[in-house]
């Protein structure tokens, strides 16, 4: 099994396009660090009336550009490690898609499912808490990620208002509409994947009614990716949970799936039956024969164990950091292009932007104008990265990551080190 710290390889790869881009170490050496980590304690009373404390972080990587902006997870396997890389991760995520934000994140090592759901929200309001010194509307925006949703963004939202003593609308993205949140925001990842998609098989000559699609992951990147994919006549041929995946040659009824896992949300894949449907494991999933793959589970999933048995022609990635240093080597040997995920899924963080715009305005604009600005930005963005792979004669990532560091550099030589 491959070795992997995800913050070690996020410096891996900002040594490699700082190289890239004639850098010296001075001039891109705070981007190896965090500006500030947080670990704090949680203590919950228990719906038993018990004290269980849980360990928190959130992790503050960079605010040159803007204030930080990243999610919360709750997750069994959160650590320090994770949570800087995810917080490096969105400096550059910000960066390259050129929105005014630095990176955050932040985490809890939890498993949800296993708390009733007064335990959820006394474990959330009270990691609010905890971590409020440091976060606001002009300091750092949480958003939701793994296992967090709408409503838990409501609790925070709430718990940091009544701490102010009056509504702080913006100290939060992902929302729910009833209290500001942003008609598209749940759908923005899924879609800013899907934009993307279309934009590499149109420039590889790729016809979308002769493409075929695989996804790793079934929540709400992987759902909403699949749905809208399946929409705009994609087949679909793949799709997995962590129970496993399922496939079918000719295309699975992607509105049905999402059908049946709303329907019966203590049921997984592995409870799925249909006609022509045949059950695969999650390693099945990866190793698909697609025109495109796309990781939306969890990191370090493509890695020197599995890159080899990828039958893919692009790599989509949905997920943070689900490709590995090592997974990146075997896969450029074989030819098969990856489309980072700090472009790719970077839609999320796009229509956080506006809805936090609209909460410090106090403006508001329909679904349609939201996703015509989310298309607008993810083009450009993707224009950019491609001009870079073409004139530099690098990866994708590296060229992303090149346009990327190149701003949070330059934004930093202007601002200078203090004092």
């Amino acid at each position: 099994m491959e070795n992997y710290n995800p913050f070690d390889n996020v410096i891996a790869v900002v040594e490699n396009a700082a190289e890239k881009l004639g850098y010296v170490p001075a001039d891109y050496e705070t981007l190896k660090y965090s500006e500030r980590e947080l670990q704090v304690s949680i203590p919950v009373r228990m719906d038993d009336g018990s004290i269980k404390v849980f360990e928190g972080y959130r992790v503050q990587h960079s605010t040159t550009r803007g204030p930080a902006k990243g999610g919360i997870r709750f997750h069994p396997s959160v650590n320090k490690d994770e949570v800087k890389a995810l917080a490096a991760w969105m400096t550059f995520k910000c960066a390259v898609v050129n929105i005014p934000y630095g990176g955050a994140k932040g985490g809890v090592i939890v498993d949800p499912r296993k708390l009733s759901k007064s335990e959820l929200r006394h474990l959330t309001r009270r990691f609010t808490k905890m971590i409020s010194p440091i976060i606001g509307p002009d300091q750092d925006i949480p958003a939701p990620d793994v296992n967090t949703n709408p409503e838990i963004m409501g609790w925070i939202m709430d718990t940091y208002s009544t701490m102010k003593g009056h509504s702080v609308p913006g100290v939060v993205t992902g929302k729910p509409l009833a209290i500001n949140g942003i008609p598209g925001r749940m759908s923005a990842t899924g879609r800013g994947v899907l934009f993307t998609t279309k934009n590499v098989l149109d420039k590889m000559g790729i016809a979308f009614k002769d493409a075929t699609i695989a996804i790793q992951g079934f929540g709400n990147v992987g759902g909403t990716a699949a749905r809208l994919f399946y929409k705009e006549g994609f087949t679909v041929v793949a799709v997995s949970d962590v129970s496993g995946g399922l496939y079918k040659a000719d295309g699975l009824n992607i509105y049905e799936l999402l059908e049946f896992t709303k329907n019966n949300p203590d049921k997984l894949f592995e409870d799925y039956q249909a006609e022509g449907v045949k059950h695969i494991t999650n390693a099945e999933i990866l190793s698909t024969k697609c025109t495109v793959l796309v990781p939306a589970a969890m990191e370090n999933q493509i890695n020197s164990d599995t890159a080899d048995t990828l039958q893919c022609q692009v790599v989509i990635e949905a997920a943070n950091g689900p490709t590995t240093l090592n997974g990146d080597a075997i896969l450029a040997k074989r030819n098969i292009p990856i489309i980072p995920d700090i472009l790719c899924n970077a839609g999320g963080v796009i229509v956080s932007y506006l809805e936090w715009v609209q909460n410090l305005q106090a403006i508001y604009w329909e679904e349609t104008e939201t996703n015509t600005k989310l298309k607008h930005v993810m083009d450009r963005s993707f224009e950019e990265v491609y001009t870079m792979v073409q004139e530099k004669n690098v990866s994708y990532r590296e060229a992303a990551y090149m346009i990327a560091i190149q701003r949070v550099v330059e934004a930093k030589k202007i601002r200078g080190v203090w004092p």
